[in-house]
């Protein structure tokens, strides 16, 4: 008998829904802010393992800051529950943060001397796109990240 010796073949990576997803709704409850942060890192993670994704330290750091400020404007300004979206493939994420409030938040100049209202400065400094829209159901703000990017320092 003769063996026949077999070349293996690399796998491909599985084939991919078009986008990967998740959503989760906050009251403002004490520890809501950290929580959506913590969605946002799972979420990062995920999408890095399984997508392999580009989530490079420094990116994912962007984007927590980037939950962090948008959840604490729509507990500070909407009066109201707020649902945090993330949505991302292997090139990009967006954070979305719905809430019922009916005024788009305002974007100061920068200015140092300023005590407070900053959040806004830095999410457009932090995201690579950024757009704020009045809906029926309140307001809608959505940060674009581009993870092919190279981070600047």
């Amino acid at each position: 008998m003769i063996g026949i010796k077999r070349r293996a073949t690399a796998m491909p990576p599985p084939i991919q829904a078009t986008v990967h997803h998740r959503a989760e709704h906050y009251d403002g409850a004490v520890g809501s802010i950290g929580a959506a942060r913590r969605l946002a890192a799972d979420f990062l993670h995920q999408l890095a393992a399984e997508w392999y994704a580009p989530v490079s330290a420094e990116r994912m750091q962007d984007v927590l800051v980037v939950v962090s400020e948008l959840a604490t404007n729509a507990e500070r300004h909407s009066g109201g529950p707020y649902l945090v979206e993330l949505d991302g493939d292997a090139e990009s994420v967006h954070v979305t943060v719905w809430d019922s409030g009916s005024t788009l938040p305002r974007v100061y100049a920068p200015d140092p001397l300023r005590i407070g209202g900053h959040g806004m400065e830095i999410v457009l400094r932090l995201c690579d796109g950024l757009t704020m829209e009045l809906v029926p159901v309140g307001k809608r703000i959505r940060a674009h990240f581009d993870l092919t990017r190279p981070t600047v320092a």
